[in-house]
Protein backbone atom coordinates (compact mmCIF):
# COMPACT_ATOMS: atom_id res chain seq x y z
CA UNK A 1 0.00 0.00 0.00
CA UNK A 2 1.06 3.72 -0.72
CA UNK A 3 1.46 6.22 1.78
CA UNK A 4 0.19 9.36 0.91
CA UNK A 5 3.67 10.75 0.53
CA UNK A 6 4.37 8.34 -2.00
CA UNK A 7 1.05 8.45 -4.00
CA UNK A 8 0.63 12.25 -4.63
CA UNK A 9 4.42 11.88 -5.74
CA UNK A 10 3.55 8.91 -8.06
CA UNK A 11 0.61 10.92 -9.42
CA UNK A 12 2.61 13.86 -10.09
CA UNK A 13 5.39 11.44 -11.96
CA UNK A 14 2.32 9.70 -13.78
CA UNK A 15 0.46 12.85 -14.73
CA UNK A 16 3.99 14.44 -16.25
CA UNK A 17 4.88 11.17 -18.23
CA UNK A 18 1.27 10.54 -19.69
CA UNK A 19 1.70 14.04 -20.57
CA UNK A 20 4.80 13.25 -22.51
CA UNK A 21 3.45 9.83 -24.09
CA UNK A 22 0.06 12.20 -25.39
CA UNK A 23 2.65 14.58 -26.95
CA UNK A 24 4.72 11.78 -28.75
CA UNK A 25 1.76 10.36 -30.05
CA UNK A 26 0.21 13.72 -31.17
CA UNK A 27 2.96 14.77 -32.65
CA UNK A 28 3.67 11.80 -34.32
CA UNK A 29 0.17 11.46 -35.26
CA UNK A 30 -0.17 15.49 -36.69
CA UNK A 31 3.92 16.30 -37.98
CA UNK A 32 3.64 18.86 -35.36
CA UNK A 33 3.93 19.64 -31.46
CA UNK A 34 0.52 19.45 -30.05
CA UNK A 35 0.36 20.24 -26.23
CA UNK A 36 -1.61 17.58 -25.04
CA UNK A 37 -4.26 17.55 -21.98
CA UNK A 38 -6.95 20.06 -19.95
CA UNK A 39 -3.67 21.83 -18.54
CA UNK A 40 -1.57 24.25 -20.00
CA UNK A 41 1.63 22.34 -18.45
CA UNK A 42 3.19 19.21 -19.08
CA UNK A 43 1.19 16.98 -17.19
CA UNK A 44 -2.05 15.05 -18.07
CA UNK A 45 -4.01 14.34 -14.35
CA UNK A 46 -6.09 11.70 -15.70
CA UNK A 47 -2.61 9.84 -16.22
CA UNK A 48 -2.06 10.54 -12.58
CA UNK A 49 -5.76 9.42 -11.73
CA UNK A 50 -5.47 6.38 -13.91
CA UNK A 51 -2.16 4.57 -12.83
CA UNK A 52 -2.53 5.10 -8.99
CA UNK A 53 -6.07 3.48 -9.73
CA UNK A 54 -4.50 0.39 -11.07
CA UNK A 55 -1.64 0.79 -8.29
CA UNK A 56 -4.30 0.79 -5.35
CA UNK A 57 -6.63 -1.50 -6.90
CA UNK A 58 -4.81 -4.20 -8.55
CA UNK A 59 -1.29 -4.49 -6.38
CA UNK A 60 -2.97 -7.93 -4.95
CA UNK A 61 -3.30 -9.54 -8.68
CA UNK A 62 0.11 -7.76 -10.31
CA UNK A 63 1.68 -11.15 -10.25
CA UNK A 64 -1.12 -12.79 -12.33
CA UNK A 65 -0.87 -11.34 -15.90
CA UNK A 66 -4.67 -12.09 -16.89
CA UNK A 67 -6.47 -10.50 -13.95
CA UNK A 68 -4.07 -7.31 -14.16
CA UNK A 69 -5.02 -7.02 -18.07
CA UNK A 70 -8.73 -7.18 -17.88
CA UNK A 71 -8.80 -5.45 -13.90
CA UNK A 72 -6.74 -2.60 -15.82
CA UNK A 73 -9.14 -2.46 -18.89
CA UNK A 74 -11.82 -2.24 -16.51
CA UNK A 75 -10.83 0.43 -14.58
CA UNK A 76 -8.79 2.67 -17.39
CA UNK A 77 -12.10 2.27 -19.45
CA UNK A 78 -14.55 3.33 -16.63
CA UNK A 79 -12.07 6.23 -16.10
CA UNK A 80 -11.83 7.77 -19.32
CA UNK A 81 -15.74 7.09 -20.01
CA UNK A 82 -16.46 9.19 -16.55
CA UNK A 83 -13.59 11.82 -17.29
CA UNK A 84 -14.84 12.43 -20.71
CA UNK A 85 -18.30 12.67 -20.23
CA UNK A 86 -17.61 15.17 -16.99
CA UNK A 87 -15.46 17.23 -19.23
CA UNK A 88 -18.16 17.68 -21.85
CA UNK A 89 -20.82 18.68 -19.30
CA UNK A 90 -18.71 20.87 -17.44
CA UNK A 91 -16.89 22.47 -20.18
CA UNK A 92 -18.67 21.86 -23.31
CA UNK A 93 -15.72 20.20 -24.72
CA UNK A 94 -14.12 16.86 -25.62
CA UNK A 95 -10.51 16.68 -24.99
CA UNK A 96 -10.18 13.29 -26.70
CA UNK A 97 -12.70 12.02 -29.86
CA UNK A 98 -13.09 8.11 -30.20
CA UNK A 99 -16.41 8.73 -32.47
CA UNK A 100 -14.44 7.78 -35.48
CA UNK A 101 -13.38 4.33 -33.95
CA UNK A 102 -14.62 1.50 -34.05
CA UNK A 103 -16.63 -0.51 -31.00
CA UNK A 104 -16.76 3.55 -29.18
CA UNK A 105 -19.42 5.23 -26.95
CA UNK A 106 -20.27 8.25 -26.95
CA UNK A 107 -16.93 9.31 -28.23
CA UNK A 108 -15.23 8.78 -25.05
CA UNK A 109 -14.28 5.40 -24.93
CA UNK A 110 -13.44 2.44 -27.61
CA UNK A 111 -12.31 -0.98 -27.65
CA UNK A 112 -9.23 -0.23 -29.05
CA UNK A 113 -7.63 2.38 -26.70
CA UNK A 114 -9.19 0.34 -23.79
CA UNK A 115 -7.35 -2.42 -24.55
CA UNK A 116 -4.00 -0.56 -25.25
CA UNK A 117 -4.59 1.09 -21.60
CA UNK A 118 -5.03 -2.53 -20.50
CA UNK A 119 -1.43 -3.32 -22.28
CA UNK A 120 0.06 -0.03 -21.23
CA UNK A 121 -0.92 -0.64 -17.27
CA UNK A 122 0.84 -4.15 -17.57
CA UNK A 123 3.72 -2.65 -18.99
CA UNK A 124 3.67 0.70 -15.72
CA UNK A 125 2.81 -2.46 -13.19
CA UNK A 126 5.29 -5.12 -13.98
CA UNK A 127 8.16 -2.07 -15.46
CA UNK A 128 7.90 1.65 -14.72
CA UNK A 129 6.03 1.74 -11.36
CA UNK A 130 8.98 -0.52 -9.64
CA UNK A 131 11.14 2.02 -11.41
CA UNK A 132 8.86 4.91 -9.83
CA UNK A 133 8.83 3.62 -6.56
CA UNK A 134 12.60 3.10 -6.75
CA UNK A 135 13.14 6.89 -7.67
CA UNK A 136 10.55 7.88 -4.68
CA UNK A 137 12.30 5.92 -1.81
CA UNK A 138 15.88 7.13 -3.64
CA UNK A 139 14.64 11.10 -3.32
CA UNK A 140 15.80 12.42 0.30
CA UNK A 141 12.58 13.09 1.98
CA UNK A 142 13.00 17.13 2.24
CA UNK A 143 13.52 17.24 -1.33
CA UNK A 144 10.31 14.71 -2.35
CA UNK A 145 8.54 17.55 -0.05
CA UNK A 146 9.95 20.36 -2.02
CA UNK A 147 8.72 19.06 -4.84
CA UNK A 148 5.09 17.61 -3.67
CA UNK A 149 4.86 21.40 -2.63
CA UNK A 150 5.87 23.03 -6.27
CA UNK A 151 4.44 20.98 -8.16
CA UNK A 152 0.80 21.30 -6.25
CA UNK A 153 1.72 25.01 -6.25
CA UNK A 154 1.82 25.03 -9.99
CA UNK A 155 -0.86 22.31 -10.46
CA UNK A 156 -3.34 24.40 -8.46
CA UNK A 157 -2.70 27.77 -9.99
CA UNK A 158 -2.63 26.07 -13.80
CA UNK A 159 -6.08 24.67 -12.91
CA UNK A 160 -7.46 27.60 -11.71
CA UNK A 161 -6.33 29.86 -14.75
CA UNK A 162 -7.62 27.15 -17.26
CA UNK A 163 -10.79 26.63 -15.72
CA UNK A 164 -11.33 30.57 -14.72
CA UNK A 165 -10.08 31.22 -18.92
CA UNK A 166 -12.55 28.51 -19.98
CA UNK A 167 -15.48 30.00 -18.04
CA UNK A 168 -14.31 33.42 -19.28
CA UNK A 169 -14.67 32.44 -22.92
CA UNK A 170 -17.89 30.49 -22.58
CA UNK A 171 -19.29 33.80 -20.98
CA UNK A 172 -18.04 35.85 -24.05
CA UNK A 173 -19.41 33.35 -26.42
CA UNK A 174 -23.07 33.46 -24.94
CA UNK A 175 -22.40 37.28 -25.22
CA UNK A 176 -21.38 37.47 -28.64
CA UNK A 177 -24.35 34.38 -29.60
CA UNK A 178 -26.41 36.80 -28.15
CA UNK A 179 -25.68 39.59 -29.49
CA UNK A 180 -25.52 37.55 -33.12
CA UNK A 181 -29.37 36.83 -32.05
CA UNK A 182 -29.99 40.60 -31.47
CA UNK A 183 -28.71 41.40 -34.84
CA UNK A 184 -30.80 39.32 -36.99
CA UNK A 185 -33.52 40.46 -35.14
CA UNK A 186 -33.03 43.88 -36.23
CA UNK A 187 -31.96 43.02 -39.81
CA UNK A 188 -35.75 40.72 -40.50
Amino acid sequence: MLTMYEAVLCFFIYAILGWCVEVIYATVNSGKFVNRGFLNGPYCPIYGFGVLIVVLCLSPVSGSLIPLFFGSVVLTTMLELVTGFLLEKIFHAHWWDYSNEHFQLGGYICAKFSLLWGIACVLVMRVVHPAVMGLVHWLPHWLGLTLLWAFSGAFAADLAITVAGILHIRSNMRVMSRIAREDRKSVV
